[in-house]
Order: structure tokens, then C-alpha cells, then sequence
């Protein structure tokens, strides 16, 4: 599928960008080659093959799920200005 100089400049309007005359063919040539390449990977037969999310099937390393930190609830909210029920009271900014 090639783009002509009038679909790249609608594309351009659509996507609100500011692209100079004499750049246009650049981008249609460009947009024409990406197009075709997705053209030629869409040709490919995938049948069987299941997606991945690493090319490699790497498996992430996931640390313990143990408590590092120490609750101090009492001792933040003990300086904080205004706390009630447990959470930080705020002055009203929105009316």
C-alpha cells in the first residue's frame, strides 16, 4: 500500500502535525516502506506459534515477599497538623 503526497498530508492535518512541504514525499516514501514491511509480516504463517513476552522466555527474578519496613503510622501522624480516624485531615480546597 502506497501513500501519496495527499495522504500524508491529511494523516498530518488528522494528527495535528506540522510537517514542511518539501519533507512531504520523504514521509510518504517512508510510511509507504513501513507499510509494506507490515505487509510482508502479516504474509508470514504464524499458525502454532504462541505469543511470548520475552523473545528469550526469560523468567523474572522476584525477590521474597517479606516485610522490610516497620509500621510508624502513630509516630507520622503524631506530628502531623490534623489527623482523624487514621488518615491526614486536609483543609478544603474545591468548593
Amino acid at each position: 500500500m502506497a501513500l501519496d503526497v495527499s495522504d500524508v498530508e491529511k494523516i498530518a492535518f488528522l494528527a495535528r502535525l506540522g510537517i514542511d512541504a518539501e519533507d512531504v514525499p520523504e514521509y510518504s516514501r517512508n510510511l509507504s516502506d513501513i507499510l509494506a514491511f507490515v505487509e510482508q509480516l502479516n504474509a508470514v504463517d504464524t499458525t502454532g506459534v504462541e505469543p511470548l513476552a520475552h523473545p528469550l522466555e526469560a523468567t523474572q527474578r522476584l525477590r521474597a515477599d517479606e516485610v522490610r519496613e516497620t509500621d510508624e503510622r502513630e509516630n507520622f501522624q503524631g506530628i502531623a497538623p490534623q489527623t482523624g480516624s487514621g488518615l491526614y485531615l486536609v483543609p478544603q480546597v474545591i468548593e
